[in-house]
């Protein structure tokens, strides 16, 4: 699959892994990309309230949970809310507003096509605060 391919999906299908007797190995993500970051976050905090203009990024749940806010940047739609949880993977395409509520101590492996370096995110980086602790939902 390629990175259009994914654009306006949410929640991503994960491939057949392989099994043995040695144990399993997932397949996350076969796309050409530039970062892999693992975020530990704390139960009652926001991340992200951020849309990308160019990045997209894969979100692996190894542990816990989050609400998981998003719609299309500089659209009229109403804005929606899916819980992520341990073993779901949640693909984020650009310009999508998103923002995750973590409920939970939870830990998530993120994917991305651009570099995490702190320039390349701030260029593609556009912030917002279209969620906070008084429209959550």
């Amino acid at each position: 699959m390629s990175d259009k391919e994914y654009l306006g999906k949410d929640l991503i299908d994960l491939h057949q892994g392989y099994s043995d007797e040695r144990g399993i190995i997932q397949p996350l993500c076969d796309l050409n990309m530039k970062s892999a970051s693992l975020i530990i976050s704390k139960p009652n905090t926001w991340r992200a309230n951020h849309y990308h203009k160019t990045d997209w990024h894969f979100i692996y749940v190894i542990k816990g949970s989050f609400e998981y806010y998003f719609k299309k940047t500089n659209s009229n739609e109403k804005v929606q809310k899916k819980v992520i949880k341990k073993g779901e993977l949640l693909f984020t395409g650009p310009i999508v507003d998103h923002a995750m509520y973590y409920t939970e101590e939870t830990e998530i492996i993120v994917l991305s096509k651009n570099p995490r370096d702190q320039k390349t995110y701030e260029e593609d980086t556009v912030r917002i605060d279209f969620m906070n602790d008084q429209n959550r939902f």
